[in-house]
């Protein structure tokens, strides 16, 4: 999970998770992110709840984009085998993969 500078207007920091293939990640100047939100409430396949740095927070998958890595500002933390596992799966049943 790391944090990224946002240009929405709506804060200076979002808190996200980077999906992909360390592979790529590590050659494209862009990696794919899912960002986290602490205001909506969990819903089954759009909103999956999470733990980042402490807080409870959601995934929110129907706004998976990608970004610069410019923009990612540091590390917080790595999620949980089991929440990172509910977010894959929310991620293939939302895509149709």
């Amino acid at each position: 999970m790391g944090s990224a500078r946002s240009d929405t207007g709506f804060r200076d920091q979002e808190d996200c998770l980077i999906v992909g293939t360390n592979v790529l990640n590590e050659r494209r100047s862009t990696v794919v992110v899912v960002p986290f939100s602490t205001a909506p409430q969990a819903a089954p396949l759009l909103l999956v709840p999470v733990v980042c740095a402490g807080r409870r927070a959601v995934a929110v998958l129907d706004q998976i984009r990608a970004v610069s890595k410019q923009r990612l500002d540091r590390r917080i933390a790595e999620l949980p085998a089991e929440q990172l596992a509910a977010v894959e799966e929310a991620l293939r049943l939302a895509l149709e993969l």
